[in-house]
Formats: structure tokens, sequence, C-alpha cells
């Protein structure tokens, strides 16, 4: 679980890399059946992330959390994707993460909002999958739009840490 989590933040950064060469413009694009433009859609994956670890780890990243209640830029947004590393890292750092743990409430929950209680391994799926799903849509509204979007695949992930390699013969 720590290398998918690790992957998912590798291809959010490489994805935000990839928005830089893009004109102001551009990161408002959409398409219809997305969640929303290329710079909110990238904020969004972010808070989301810093979310879910705040909700296993049991305590905020930072403070103030990062909130979408603001028009955000692409550095402000990248920033953030620091604090997810770290949280990523911390949550692996200790014992041996219990996936059935009961996580029982997160502190990012408002007084008026009901609390739900969950076991890690939801959110920590949940993780991997939201991240995938939208990136996935930047990638289509880049197409959309003839742009190109950068390899977010595992195999580039692996190949770049040297994890897999075109074997040699003796």
């Amino acid at each position: 679980m720590l290398r998918q989590l690790r992957h998912d933040v590798w291809a959010t950064e490489t994805l935000i890399a990839g928005c830089r060469k893009l004109t102001p413009a551009q990161l408002e694009l959409t398409v219809p059946g997305t969640y929303g433009t290329i710079l909110r859609t990238l904020a969004h994956i972010v808070t989301a992330d810093e979310g879910y670890l705040t909700r296993l780890l049991g305590t905020l990243l930072h403070d103030p959390p990062f909130r979408l209640d603001h028009d955000v830029t692409l550095d402000e947004t990248a920033s953030h994707v620091a604090h997810v590393r770290d949280g990523v890292e911390r949550l692996f750092a200790k014992d041996e993460l219990d996936a059935d743990r009961l996580l029982l409430d997160t502190p990012l929950r408002r007084r008026d909002d009901p609390r739900f209680e969950m076991n890690a391994w939801v959110p920590l799926t949940q993780f991997v999958h939201h991240g995938s799903d939208h990136r996935a849509q930047i990638g289509t509204i880049l197409g959309a739009n003839g742009l190109a979007a950068p390899d977010l695949q595992v195999w580039s992930y692996a190949v770049e840490l040297g994890a897999t390699r075109e074997a040699k013969e003796a």
C-alpha cells in the first residue's frame, strides 16, 4: 500500500509539472463529464488526499487545512503535495498499518456534519482510486484539446525508481 500511495503522489507531482507548461487559459479547460477545469481538478485531488491522510493519522497535516474555498493557483496546489507526501511517509513510519482499524472521526469534520466511522482500508483505497480517476479526467481534457498528457503509469514510475529495467543478456 505504501508503494501505491507513493506512486499516487508521484503521479500528481508529475501531472502538475506537466501542467506548468500550460497557459492560464489552458489550465481553465474542461470537457463535459469531468470534475471541472484542469486547475480545479488538481486542487481537488490534493485537498482530498490531505483529507484522507488527516482521517488516517487522526491529526491535521497543517493548519489551516487546504480548502477549495477560494481560487487556487497551480503553485499553491503544488506546495500542498509536499504535505501529502510527508503524510504518506508518517502513516507508514509507525508499526504495521492495520487496515481493519476502526477510524472513529476526523479532525476535519465540521461541528454540524455527521460523524462517520470506517475501517482504515476505506480511505486508503479511496486515496488511490480518487487520484487515478481525476488524473485520468485531466488526461481526457488535455487529449480533447490536442494537448499531450504526461505518462503517469506505474511502469514509468518503476523505471524512474530503477524498479524495472530491460534485462541484459549475459
